[in-house]
This record gives structure tokens, C-alpha cells and sequence, in this order.
């Protein structure tokens, strides 16, 4: 080969590494946008100037979180901060309560700590911005999207159908709620059964809203094992010959039961949409000990109590599952968002994870 042809080809060469990557430096996300509804496993900062003890904007929340404390209720990223880092995203979506002009395009968070499916779910620990006032809040940021589309409701049904939307609620209609007898009644009114009907039923509506407003890719996290979370085992106590109060695990089962059915019979009737179930009860039911973990029964920051900016965390977190007595640490997370992201198993996800749902 001459002279001339082998600069040719280093120059060929290079043109193709340099347009590489470029491609998989801009690559853009695999959705457009990301809306987020739920609780304190996924509030980004909504609670951060409300009256509630359910708010964490101080240290040592946040300790390995790139900007430290943001009202993330653990030490680093949430399972929904990694899911929209598989998607592609370059940044997370804002907070609703912070989110301002055009940023909205990529999509909202609206969690809130100790938010529940049921407006008085939680209510004794302050304000919160329960799911009903987040769908509003959502129908809100629709019609802002609207106006920057040029107040053109088509081009905007188009974008948000391309979106990906997740949920993650109902813990605290259970941990502070149905659980908490002395302070609410659902307990006496409602067997376990009857209460997860209960609450099947008002979540039915709340996510056909969410499709009423343009939801068209919508993944739900179903409840995880609750009861095996240092708060409610320094409550309860563990059941005989269980490592967790199994009498809230079985209430949890049921719902999640329903919920799955649910989701089906969403899929059956939005022919336009898909709906799919996200299984983190039985993908956090796996032996924390074969993934590295050593500590399961309490948390790394307060124990089995609250975790209070005056409190030193321990120094070994990934090694524990828990941050605080409520919240997986960060590398249970990153776990969690894995097997949701990509099923390892078929039932990690019904009928389809997250990768297969953002290409739908």
C-alpha cells in the first residue's frame, strides 16, 4: 500500500472514531421525556419547603449524591434517578416544586415523602403532596407543555406518548396508615383483603386520569417487602421464624396481586397504551448476602430509629441494604433499577420491563 493510501485510510479512520463519538456522546435518550409520581423512595426535593417532618434536604441524606443533600431520602441516587440514567438521560428530571420554563420538556418529578394513594395516608407527619395533588400538579405541567408547544393540543398528545411515565406509591397508605392503628381507622374498617380492594380501586382512577392527560408508557412499581424494614421491625418485631413482620408482607401481597391484575385489564382496555408491572417485592426478595450485601435488618444512617442531621452514618454503605429505617441505600438502588430496567427473570416484570416499554 502507498503512501498516499495508507494517510487516506488513517484519515478515514479517524473521520469514523471522531463521528462515533460524537454519536455516542449526543445519542439522545431513548424517550423524550420522564414523568415520575410516588413517594419518598423517588421525591427528588418536592418536600423540601413544606411544613412535614418527611423532608431530608441535610446531611447526612445525600452524602454520596454529586451535590449532596437535594431531599433524595437516602445517601445517593434513587431507583428512579438510575432508571432515567439507562434511559439516556444527561440530567435528572426536575422537582415539580422547583421546575421552571422549558426544563419541563424532559419531563417532572412529582414524588413526595410520605404521600400515599389515600389523601389522609401520611398526614400526620405534615404536608405532603399526596397522588391526587400530583396528578393535578401533572395536569398543570401538561398544559404549561401545550402552551410551549404553541397551545397545539395534538403536537403535545404526540410528545407525551412517547414518554415514559413510572409510579411508585401506596408504602405509606400501609406503614402510615393501615399499620399505624392508634392514629387511623382503616385497620378497624377493612381486613387486609378488603383493603387492598379498597385501594385498587381509588389507584384504578387515579391512573386512568393519567392516561386521560396523555400517558401512554407506564411503568408501576409494585410495594416491596415493607416489612422487612428496620422501622417496622423495631415496631412489630419479627415474626416467628421470619427475619420480618410477615403479617405486612402478606397485607402488601395482596395488593400487589390486584395490582398486577389491574394492569391487565388497563392493557385490555387502553388498546393505545401499555401498562406494566414492576415486581420489586420478588426482585428485593432475593438473598442480600449473594449481592455483597452483610447488613439487612438496619439501616446505615439512625438504625432502627430516624436518621437526624446530627447523626454519623456508617462508613460501610454498600454493604448495607438499608440507608435509614424506612429507605434502600443507594447500591440496593442501583440493584432495584437494574432488574426493573432489564428483567433477569420473567417475573421481574409483567408483561414487559422498562428497555422493552421506553422501545414500544
Amino acid at each position: 500500500m502507498g503512501c498516499g493510501q495508507k494517510i487516506w485510510c488513517l484519515l478515514y479512520f479517524l473521520f469514523f472514531v471522531s463521528n462515533l463519538q460524537s454519536y455516542c456522546t449526543l445519542a439522545d435518550p431513548q424517550v423524550p421525556c420522564y414523568f415520575n409520581f410516588g413517594d419518598s423512595l423517588s421525591d427528588n426535593g418536592n418536600n423540601n419547603a413544606l411544613l412535614t417532618l418527611a423532608k431530608v434536604n441535610f446531611r447526612p441524606y445525600g452524602i454520596d449524591f454529586p451535590t449532596g443533600p437535594t431531599g433524595r431520602f437516602t445517601n445517593g441516587r434513587t431507583i428512579v434517578d438510575v432508571i432515567v440514567q439507562r434511559l439516556g438521560f444527561k440530567s435528572y428530571p426536575p422537582a415539580f416544586a422547583t421546575a421552571r420554563g422549558q426544563e419541563i420538556l424532559i419531563g417532572v418529578n412529582y414524588a413526595s415523602g410520605a404521600a400515599g394513594i389515600r389523601d389522609e395516608s401520611g398526614e400526620k407527619l405534615g404536608d405532603r403532596v399526596t397522588m391526587n395533588e400530583q396528578l393535578r400538579n401533572y395536569q398543570i405541567s401538561v398544559r404549561q407543555i401545550t402552551g410551549i408547544q404553541g397551545d397545539n393540543d395534538i403536537a403535545t398528545a404526540k410528545y407525551l406518548s412517547r414518554c415514559m411515565f413510572t409510579v411508585g406509591i401506596c408504602s405509606n397508605d400501609y406503614i402510615n396508615n393501615y399499620f399505624m392503628p392508634s392514629l387511623y381507622q382503616t385497620s378497624r374498617q377493612y381486613t387486609p383483603d378488603q383493603y387492598a380492594v379498597v385501594l385498587i380501586d381509588q389507584y384504578s382512577q387515579q391512573l386512568k386520569t393519567l392516561y386521560e392527560y396523555g400517558a401512554r408508557k407506564v411503568a408501576i412499581f409494585g410495594l416491596g417487602t415493607i416489612g422487612c424494614t428496620p422501622g417496622e421491625l423495631a415496631k412489630f418485631g419479627a415474626s416467628p421464624g421470619s427475619a420480618c413482620v410477615d403479617e405486612i408482607n402478606d397485607a402488601v401481597q395482596l395488593f400487589n396481586d390486584r395490582l398486577k391484575l389491574l394492569l391487565d385489564d388497563l392493557n385490555a382496555k387502553f388498546s393505545d397504551a401499555r401498562f406494566t408491572y414492576i415486581n420489586i417485592f420478588g426482585i428485593g426478595s432475593v438473598d442480600a448476602t449473594t449481592l455483597g450485601f452483610t447488613v439487612t435488618n438496619t439501616g446505615c444512617c439512625g438504625g432502627q430509629n430516624v436518621c437526624l442531621p446530627i447523626t454519623i452514618p456508617c462508613q460501610n454503605r454498600s454493604e448495607y441494604v438499608f440507608w435509614d429505617q424506612f429507605h434502600p441505600s443507594e447500591d440496593v438502588n442501583v440493584f432495584l433499577a437494574g432488574r426493573s430496567y432489564i428483567s433477569e427473570t420473567p417475573s421481574d416484570a409483567h408483561p414487559i420491563d422498562i428497555h422493552t416499554l421506553a422501545q414500544a
